[in-house]
């Protein structure tokens, strides 16, 4: 038990050095780092909302407009796939109600628009989304049903969810908190960030791109109170003005590879450069040469942005948005829609922000109960068990920087409940220590020699330390699968606080025992 092999005291020793030195970093003031390393990643310990400071957001999801907007994308496909058989013969579809409907003008073909539409009726995983109805005899009703709803919500949340993540990346912020919340709310914590007002626009964007053509032919009065002939709509510009445009888009935001913010080269404007992938690139410049002379409208979000004219062909995949844009907005339109559309419009129902200075009075509360605790642990110990104690001690000093160490190689998240794991851990970390020198001296009161005591002390109290800490370990995994946010980070820090201890108080602290023990294996009083 007491015979170590070169290899293991190599390896032991290799391990604590590492961990170490990967603790230096994030020990050492931002300034200092920034000074001496520069640019260079390194492998530190980021600090949480509640301790550096941020913007907090809760998001909810409007599902009354994805509702709706659903029922405009089936619109869409039952159009196009009922003109694809000339045998049917159909009516305008129109919604209302929460109901999309058409007329069959041939009653004796009902029965084929259901076999059409019958494979577009389930979701993918095979649930009745939608209710197919005939009243009288021809008109057919289709409706959402609550399990489809719910499933598309949820879907649509989850995507969303990603969508998020990726236009806070884009913002250059580390260690962002995103999570969901019940079915339709999304919680955003971004330390670093004082002020949301940027980040609420960026998020606020669903970022739906569309190019459509403009219906010259519509009437201005009519647009004027929002009438549109049949497969055209009315939108508005960004001042509230009306434009009627085709209800078909030549161009979506799923055909885009590449959204930048750039310069206009005449003006010098901020604009926004696309860059449109194969399919894209086909369709755009197939439209445009057809269409060579007119108008067409670029829509974000349902508001038209600019509706430029199509001077020639477009055949090199490369489009720009232009229209008042600030480098600011422009570059966060960019960012929208290179992280792509949200699935679901997503509200700020909530906002607060955590000053740094209340952080960094919560870290230096937390430094110092952390630093108290050690202290009053290594009096205790050293007290107590004398030279097992100065093991004890350093095994605890070393276990502390391993803790920091192994985090800051993940890139872990130290939250305010982290530090109350930290403090918890330096406590239990000498149970161990305590668990095998009472088994020590209890062996020595058997009659045991000095070698001997050592030995069946580590023996069985490291089946007891063992069991003890997987139960500790299995806690703290149930909290980081089951919890979410500050309970996650307290699991994170407990979880490597066990490991680490377990490992220095009986690897390292036997490691320090077996040497002293070939110097000096005579006497031993504890």
């Amino acid at each position: 038990m007491l015979d170590f092999p070169r290899w293991k005291v190599t390896l032991t020793w290799t391990a604590i050095i590492v961990f170490v030195l990967l603790s230096v970093p994030s020990l050492l003031p931002g300034s200092v780092r920034n000074s001496v390393f520069g640019t260079t990643p390194l492998p530190t310990v980021n600090l949480g909302l509640d301790l550096a400071g941020g913007s907090y957001l809760l998001l909810e999801g409007d599902t009354a407009n994805f509702q709706t907007k659903r029922l405009e994308t089936m619109r869409g496909v039952v159009s196009t796939e009922l003109k694809r058989d000339p045998r049917i013969d159909i009516g305008e579809i129109s919604m209302r109600g929460g109901e999309l409907s058409f007329m069959v003008r041939d009653a004796t073909k009902v029965d084929v628009v259901r076999e059409r539409l019958l494979p577009l009726l389930s979701n993918d995983k095979g649930q009745r989304a939608w209710d197919f109805q005939v009243r009288d005899d021809t008109l057919v009703v289709l409706t959402q049903t609550s399990a489809g709803v719910a499933s598309a919500i949820d879907q649509a949340m989850g995507d969303a969810t990603e969508v998020v993540r990726r236009r806070i990346d884009e913002l250059g912020t580390r260690e962002p908190t995103i999570i969901r919340q019940g079915s339709d709310r999304i919680v955003v914590q971004v330390p670093g960030l004082d002020d949301p007002t940027q980040l609420k626009e960026l998020l606020g964007k669903t970022a739906q791109l569309e190019f459509k053509l403009v219906n010259t032919k519509a009437d201005p009065a009519q647009a004027l109170q929002g009438i549109a002939p049949i497969g055209s709509e009315v939108l508005k510009y960004e001042d509230g003005s009306p434009i009627v445009v085709e209800r078909q888009a030549i161009i979506t935001g799923d055909m885009l590879t590449k959204a930048n913010q750039a310069y206009d080269q005449q003006t010098g404007a901020p604009t926004v450069q696309l860059t449109l992938n194969g399919a894209g690139t086909r369709r755009f410049a197939r439209v445009t040469t057809e269409h060579t002379g007119e108008p067409f409208a670029i829509i974000v979000d349902d508001v038209v942005i600019s509706a430029p004219r199509i001077d020639e062909p477009i055949i090199g995949g490369q489009a720009r948005i232009s229209g008042g844009f600030t480098v600011e907005s422009a570059n966060q339109l960019a960012i929208a829609l290179r992280s792509g559309k949200l699935p679901i419009k997503l509200q700020v129902m909530d906002q607060s922000t955590v000053s740094p200075e209340l952080g960094a009075d919560s870290i230096n509360k937390g430094a110092l109960a952390s630093i108290l605790a050690t202290a009053l642990v290594i009096a205790f110990m050293l007290i107590t068990y004398f030279r097992f104690g100065v093991y004890a001690t350093i095994a605890l000093i070393v276990n502390i920087l391993m803790i920091i160490g192994v985090m800051g190689l993940f890139n872990a998240t130290l939250t305010l409940p982290g530090i109350a794991g930290f403090v918890l851990t330096i406590g239990a970390a000498v149970d161990a220590n305590v668990l095998i020198n009472e088994r020590i001296r209890e062996e020595q009161r058997r009659g045991r020699n000095v070698l001997q005591s050592i030995e069946f002390g580590y023996k069985e109290a490291s089946r007891a330390i063992f069991d003890a800490n997987i139960t500790n370990v299995i806690a703290a995994a149930i909290m980081f699968i089951f919890g979410s946010g500050p309970i996650r980070g307290f699991a994170v820090v407990l979880t490597i606080g066990i490991v680490t201890s377990v490992f220095t108080a009986v690897t390292f602290t036997r490691l320090m025992v077996s040497g002293w023990l070939k110097k000096r294996p005579k006497e031993l009083v504890l």
